[in-house]
């Protein structure tokens, strides 16, 4: 499975790759398609003002009032349905938006707790067209990114709609060339350019009359300057109330960078630094561990797969329980998860949409996340009670699945709908191995990050570390309790670490006489490279 997986990643990576390239030339050939063409009116008009015959200078200034005229009437319908189509969005995304809302808050209403997980789809990709000209059909499709659990089904997966809708071409015939032109620029590159008449213009995306004008560099010598960066920010406060936080500042652009000139780039170290803060210890006080007095939700995501063992499991549980109680003085939202996989291929497939479709005119049966992929929410959001989430976490089975991490994180982004507006929201995620898919875990990671805080709890020296620090948030170093293995996991010693990274209202914390912040020199902490701004 791990292989198929690696395949599955090689080939979503390649895909993508192939469709930014796609992208980029369309974009490329449009940018130089419109470039040209204002060149193109530029010199038609030189070209008209310089010419002798009266009548041909006529004929060009009636086609240009002609095509003056038409482009306000088209801009002027274009600008209209613009406006239109940005009111329906924003008004359809506000309904949908509210309607969230309200399933939310009468869920909250329910005895039951309700769990709500709604079908998103990608983006629509169209197929070939049967016809090159004179209309023809293509195909629209579209994959299954999260399947529903209790929320919306999912919309077709097909559509199809006309194309190619125009008559078929007619190519266009041109006359000899004229001199080039005087260069445009005296620096940073101009162009010089020369053209020649069109006997028979091109019609309906016949052969292009590009030929009419053609065009080169010329005095190609830089014309540029370095952008320019304002002052910097006064340091934020520290990140962590004891076990070595850090501070930060910025530097922000103050002028753009002009034609092939430099700019620090954000993350660079010539516009973010950071120092070290609070790094006094923290020490525990007539407690086993320190705890949280902060408002916070919280989801913990326990991975259940085989690798862990019957001891890895005990002492997950283990961990959870004393998080649990170092989190009970704290305003805490909890919701707890495990999380594993199937053990075939087949159902691998079915749980990351790669399923065969069924036959036309058939329905796929709705798929159970927590039997087929053992996703399973055993607590949703409530307020914190220890000795009741801790029988919770007694009482939980052994998944001995697979690793389907980014699954996991897709069915948890959902819980957060249920949060609080006002407090604080993390994620906090303990598992031993790598996940099926690193590009799936990776993106989904990053859809966490943009809404909550992304914390890892790495187990033994099989865990991807590398990449877990770069799918938690920033800096990783406050949001990667690494543990090299299941014995050192449930220990105050580690409790204290994701404690003192999570919380900044601690009891139990030694309290330094003043705040000392590191002043540069070896204490100055370069920048992380890794996850989100969060």
């Amino acid at each position: 499975m791990l292989i198929q997986a690696g395949i599955m990643d090689e080939r979503d990576t390649l895909q993508e790759s192939l469709k930014t390239l796609e992208d980029h030339c369309e974009e490329l050939e449009e940018t130089l398609s419109t470039d040209i063409e204002n060149d193109e009116t530029i010199l038609k008009e030189e070209g008209t003002k310089l010419a002798t015959a009266t009548t041909e200078e006529s004929n060009a200034g009636e086609k240009a009032r002609q095509v003056a005229k038409e482009h306000g009437e088209l801009k002027a319908d274009l600008e209209k349905m613009m406006a239109t189509c940005s009111t329906n969005y924003i008004a359809f995304e506000s309904e949908q938006c509210g309607l969230k809302k309200i399933r939310g808050e009468l869920a909250k209403l329910s005895t039951a707790p309700a769990f709500y997980q709604d079908c998103k789809l990608s983006k629509w990709e169209p197929g070939e067209c049967s016809k090159t000209c004179a209309g023809g059909m293509t195909t629209l499709t579209r994959e299954v990114l999260t399947q529903p659990n209790g929320g919306t089904a999912c919309l077709p997966l097909e559509s199809e709609r006309r194309c190619n809708d125009f008559p078929c071409p007619i190519n266009c015939k041109l006359e000899p060339w004229s001199g080039w032109s005087r260069c445009s620029a005296e620096c940073g590159g101009g162009v010089t350019q020369r053209l020649r008449d069109i006997k028979k213009q091109m019609k309906h995306n016949g052969e292009p009359c590009g030929e009419t004008s053609e065009s080169k560099a010329c005095n190609v010598q830089a014309c540029e300057a370095d952008c320019e960066l304002a002052e910097w920010t006064e340091w934020t406060s520290c990140s962590k109330e004891c076990n070595e936080g850090t501070a930060k500042r910025q530097k922000f652009v103050k002028v753009k960078a002009l034609g092939e000139g430099k700019c620090a780039g954000l993350w660079d170290k010539e516009r973010l630094e950071y120092k070290k803060c609070n790094t006094h210890p923290c020490v525990k006080n007539m407690t086993e561990t320190i705890q949280c007095n902060s408002t916070l939700d919280v989801v913990l995501m326990l991975d259940g797969s085989g690798s862990l063992g019957e001891t890895g499991w005990e002492a997950t549980k283990a961990f959870s329980k004393m998080l649990v109680t170092a989190l009970a003085p704290g305003n805490v939202e909890f919701a707890l998860m495990t999380f594993s996989g199937p053990r075939t291929w087949s159902g691998v497939s079915k749980c990351m949409g790669e399923a065969d479709p069924p036959p036309p005119g058939e329905e796929a049966p709705p798929l159970d996340t927590e039997k087929t992929c053992m996703m399973k929410f055993v607590q949703h959001f409530e307020k914190l009670d220890a000795k009741k989430t801790s029988a919770t976490i007694d009482s939980m089975e052994f998944p001995k699945g697979g690793t389907l991490t980014s699954l996991a994180l897709g069915t948890a982004s959902a819980e957060l709908m249920s949060g609080r507006k006002d407090a604080p929201t993390v994620v906090l995620v303990v598992t031993d191995g790598r996940p099926l898919s690193f590009k799936r875990t990776a993106e989904a990671a990053r859809a966490i990050r943009k809404v909550a805080r992304l914390m890892w709890v790495p187990v033994s020296k099989f865990a991807p570390l590398k990449s877990i620090k770069s799918w938690a948030s920033r800096r990783w170093q406050e949001n990667v309790v690494d543990v090299l293995g299941f014995k050192q996991l449930a220990t105050p010693l580690t409790i204290d670490r994701v404690i003192g990274n999570m919380c900044h209202d601690l009891v139990g914390k030694q309290e330094p006489d003043t705040l000392a912040l590191a002043t540069g020199g070896d204490d100055m902490m370069d920048m992380d490279m890794g996850g989100e701004l969060n």
